[in-house]
Parts: C-alpha cells; structure tokens; sequence
C-alpha cells in the first residue's frame, strides 16, 4: 500500500539467505566460471511478497551482480536511501519519484513492474457497493493512510463528507471482521486473498479505476549513479526483467524461497497472489517493448495530477524521471 506492516526483524536476518537463491551469488564473489562479480544492494519497501517475485528470480549472476536484497516495512524510506547513495538500487513508488525530484532528489525510475496500480480500498461484497464512487457516497468507516498523494486525489474527486476516516490497519483484518460498514486499504493481490481465507468475501476497487494510477513496484537509482555506472544499471535491469519473466512464467521456486523469509504468507497465497497480480503486470505495451517499460505519457499525467494537487510546487521534467534502459 505502498504496502505497509510492521516491520520484522527476524525478516533481516533471514534476509542473508537470499544469498542462497534471490541473487544466486557465491560466497566467493566469482561466477562458476571463476569471473568476478560486481556487488550491489537492493532495498525493498516492503517483505518478500510475490510482488517482489521477479527481482528473487533474476539470474545477477548471469550479468555479472552479487545482488544483496533487503527487505523493507512499514515506512522504509528507500526514495531517500537511493537519492543519498545509502543503496545503489531501491523499490519506490512512481510519485515518490516526482515528489523527490520535485525536493531536489534526482532519482530515477529504470523499470516500473506494476503497468496498472494494485493499491485498492476494500470492503464487504455484501454492502452492495458496484463502483468506487459508490463506496464514498455511502455512510460507513475507511482505513486508510492519510497524506498520501492517492488519498489527496480521492478526497479530492469524491470527498470524504459521508465517511468516517481511520488511520490503515497495516493489513489487519480484525475490524473487517466485525463491521459490516468497514472498507480498509489495501493491495488487491494481498488482503482480498486474506479475506477470502476467513470465509468474508471481498468488494474491491482498484484506486486506478479512478484516474490515479502511478507506475508502483519501481526500480529506483539515483541520477548521479546512473551517469557514473551505465554498465552496472544495464545489467542491473537487464537481470531484473529477466527474473520477472522467470517469475511470471513459473512462480513457484522463488515463492518457496520468498515463503522462508516471510512464514506470514503461506504458499498457497503466494500462488494466488502471483496469479492475480499478472495483469496488473503485463500489457500490450509490455508484450511490445518489454516487461516494466514506462511513457513519458504517463508520467506527464502523473505529475500534472501531483502539481493540481499541490503535492509539489514546481515543474517536473516527465523525461527526466525515468530511462527505458536496453530498449
């Protein structure tokens, strides 16, 4: 949601295994043909879900990459740790990247795997609602974070006079439980498969149903660092669509392997996850020009809604926010 929980510890010392199979590295550094591999850091903003599936999947070694992948949780800030230079490469959301330009942070989108936005707000199928308008205009309780761009462009659109606004259970489920007039956040690959698990069947809305839509699940680095290694980002991407290819072909290792670094999410729901996420991942136009491309249509779009919002005060360069790169 920007996917949020709290975060768990134990999730970064099980991290370390993903040197087993997420980055398929040596303890030595070097390939099985003995060539030497180049070390890079990956943070993510959130634990080892199938939304991070094809970043476990990529064959770094193939390009030349010791990959280290940490996972996140709730508020990681990874738009920061990347524009700092804490980590080379880092997990964002498309707003993120036009806020932080916007602040003097030139990060830079490389490859963008959610063509079509997964947050969602979720509530009971059996309220009846059919349209996302429909759920504003109806008496009841939404748990959502406030302050986001997202949240700005809802109230904005269909204002929150008829709901009763709570701070975002964090994946929770307890108060979806036991109020039939409850709609909460969430990820539509996520808490609508938990809900289906406790025998409550869920109505979801995707938030890009109603014109917002920022490329989300991005790969991030900064603008000085792309300058400085163009090699190592090429490979770096190059490696990444490559695993999501993997990943969206056949799920089911790097679920295994994801499912030991986060024991919350049982194997089951990563499959369900994995699936349901697809199209929300490949497109026509990602079919045509490869998996995580990016318009500068789109992020045009993203910022003109950012700057009508007042998100930010200032002219973003759309080209500026991101590189297709190897295509």
């Amino acid at each position: 949601m920007t996917h949020t929980c709290p975060f768990r510890t134990s999730l970064m010392v099980v991290a370390l295994l993903s040197t087993l199979l997420g980055c398929e590295r040596r303890s030595d550094s070097v390939d099985s043909s003995g060539a030497k591999l180049t070390k890079v850091k990956l943070q993510l903003n959130w634990k080892p879900e199938p939304q991070f599936g094809g970043f476990y999947a990529a064959p770094y070694e193939k390009y030349g990459l010791e990959c280290q992948i940490t996972p996140g949780g709730a508020g990681a800030p990874t738009i920061e740790m990347v524009g700092a230079g804490t980590v080379p490469f880092a997990i964002v959301s498309g707003d993120e990247i036009v806020r932080a330009r916007a602040n003097g942070n030139r990060v830079v989108a490389l490859l963008a795997v959610y063509q079509t936005n997964p947050q969602g707000l979720m509530t009971r199928a059996s309220r009846g609602l059919k349209t996302l308008e429909d759920l504003f205009n109806t008496p009841g309780t939404l748990a959502m974070e406030r302050g986001l761009p997202y949240s700005d462009f809802l109230k904005k659109k269909y204002g929150f006079d008829k709901l009763k606004i709570v701070p975002s259970p964090f994946g929770d489920l307890s108060l979806y439980r036991t109020q039939e007039d409850y709609a909460m956040q969430c990820f539509v690959t996520s808490e609508p498969l938990a809900a289906r698990e406790i025998g409550i069947e869920p109505q979801v809305f995707l938030i890009a149903e109603s014109g917002y839509n920022p490329y989300t699940t991005v790969l991030a680095t900064s603008e000085q660092f792309l300058k400085s290694n163009p090699k190592l980002v090429q490979a770096m991407v190059a490696a990444v669509r490559e695993g999501w290819q993997r990943y969206l072909s056949d799920p089911s290792e790097t679920n295994a392997f994801m499912a030991k670094l986060n024991p919350t999410m049982d194997l089951r729901t990563f499959a369900a996850s994995a699936e349901a996420q697809k199209p929300l991942i490949e497109t026509e136009l990602t079919r045509s020009m490869g998996l995580g491309t990016m318009t500068e249509q789109r992020w045009q779009e993203l910022i003109d809604q950012l700057r009508e919002l007042k998100v930010i005060d200032k002219p973003v360069s759309a080209s500026e926010c991101f590189a297709n790169i190897g295509q």
